[in-house]
């Protein structure tokens, strides 16, 4: 069976981390915590068992859309044994030691890499594994990576590179070693150290906050599918729905789920082109952060943050950068913002 490039595993990696709910679960790669996964993961590994994990993962199982478990081993073979965010399925779509991967851990896959270096950070290409005693990470460009960790954030989650530099935003972590993984196709993959590189990851629209998890929009179309990528859809009616779950770079990017009233009888993933998202924020959009709001890694704001108007820098996906006079203030999520005028 033919590798996956490393552009498709950066692009999974970075559609995981933007628009799926994940928890940090030892030894949990991409299962949805629900039914009978909640008691398998409260009781798989000693670190699970704490009550304070045991807590979280039994709180995961109340929370729509379902939330996915991975740990950071686990997130790139979960990636490479054929995750899709199938919540139907136990394993979220991925099988088990499947396409040439071995169930192997962190420090086990470091020495399975090619190229493996202290150095070079720059030079780094994307899909390489980013390593420390204990933990990995997969690199996705611009001095970005993306890691499942209980730090921080305690779920997948995308970091700054520490060994190329801090990024406004973001969290970050200095690695200890690099790799290729011997799992990936590396052909053609486009070098994306420091402030020059850029991987391209997919995302759900480009220069304007498209629709969130958890947004009511209007469904325009008249067909949805099963799963993001499925081939054949089934007639529906259009109308208000509300966004349940979302998969960037699918074919049928987000889930939708019938408002009570609106007209629709939707219950699946649809197109992009579907939906219609009112009052959207794009660049040069004015805009006020919610009192309450963190920062987008979960970071807390002063309290004169949220009595200012600022103009929106830069959009990705759900991460807003705003600033004022061209001066970046900080990063947040488009949910925690209003729009202004």
């Amino acid at each position: 069976m033919s590798k996956m490039t490393a552009k498709a595993f950066v692009d999974k990696a970075v559609d995981i981390a933007k628009n799926y709910k994940t928890l940090y679960v030892m030894g949990c790669f991409g299962a949805p915590l629900t039914g009978s996964n909640v008691s398998r993961y409260c009781n798989n590994h000693s670190y699970n068992k704490n009550a304070t994990r045991t807590a979280m993962i039994k709180a995961a199982a109340n929370q729509s859309p379902p939330v996915f478990g991975f740990d950071c081993v686990c997130l790139i073979k979960g990636i490479l044994w054929g995750w899709d965010g199938d919540a139907s399925r136990t394993y979220g779509g991925a099988g088990y030691a499947i396409n040439g991967v071995p169930d192997i851990g962190a420090d086990t896959m470091i020495t399975k890499c090619t190229g493996v270096s202290t150095t070079g950070w720059d030079d780094m290409v994307i899909g390489e594994a980013v390593w420390m005693s204990g933990h990995i990470g997969i690199y996705i460009g611009d001095g970005l990576a993306v890691e499942c960790s209980p730090k921080w954030e305690n779920k997948v989650q995308i970091t700054a590179v520490g060994n190329i530099g801090s990024k406004a935003g973001y969290n970050t972590r200095r690695w200890t070693k690099h790799g290729k993984l011997p799992y990936v196709d590396y052909t053609g993959a486009s070098t994306g150290g420091g402030s020059q590189g850029t991987t391209q990851p997919s995302k759900p629209s480009e220069g304007t906050v498209g629709a969130c998890v958890g947004d009511t929009v209007t469904f325009t179309g008249n067909k949805h599918y099963v799963s993001s990528n499925a081939l054949n859809g089934s007639a529906c009616k259009p109308g208000k729905a509300k966004v349940t779950a979302m998969a960037g770079n699918a074919k049928h990017p987000y889930h939708l789920i019938k408002v009570p009233g609106g007209g629709s009888t939707v219950y699946g993933w649809v197109d992009a082109a579907d939906i219609q998202v009112e009052g959207g924020i794009t660049v040069g959009s004015k805009v006020k952060v919610n009192k309450g709001a963190k920062t987008y890694t979960g970071g807390g704001l002063t309290s004169f943050v949220y009595t200012n108007t600022y103009t929106v820098i830069q959009v990705d996906g759900d991460r807003v950068v705003i600033g004022q006079n061209g001066v970046v203030t900080t990063a947040v999520n488009s949910k925690d913002l209003t729009l202004v005028g």
